[in-house]
């Protein structure tokens, strides 16, 4: 089982990027998926998941409204847009597989992408 996560990149504040995540195997293997980031001396953050099964989705508060999830099976890739990014959004993010994905929380990882960096600056 693998993952790739790729779309980060230097923006300014107010920009947007799309970040993906293909994963192998993902949908016989009928994991949820889930996007998460880590800042320089900072905990990682979850932020977002879906659901493989019904495409649940989940956000963490400060992305609500901001960052949307979304699943393409046939390409096996789950994609992060992010729009309206701020400096605080600068991170190592990160996908990963988890167990459950559910309207009000994501469950335990499993597998772990190597990270992308999103920068924020001006």
């Amino acid at each position: 089982f693998q993952l790739q996560a790729s779309g980060g990149g230097m923006v300014q504040p107010g920009g947007s990027l799309r970040l993906a995540c293909a994963a192998s195997g993902f949908a016989e293997d009928g994991s949820d998926i889930g996007w998460f980031r880590q800042a320089p001396e900072k905990e990682r953050q979850e932020l977002s998941c879906i659901s493989s099964r019904d495409r649940t989705t989940y956000y963490t508060d400060s992305v609500k409204d901001r960052f949307t999830i979304s699943l393409d099976n046939a390409k096996n890739t789950v994609y992060l847009q992010m729009n309206s990014l701020k400096p605080e959004d600068t991170a190592i993010y990160y996908c990963a597989t988890l167990w459950p994905c559910e309207a009000n929380g994501m469950g335990s990882t499993s597998y772990w992408g190597q990270g992308t960096l999103v920068t924020v600056s001006s």
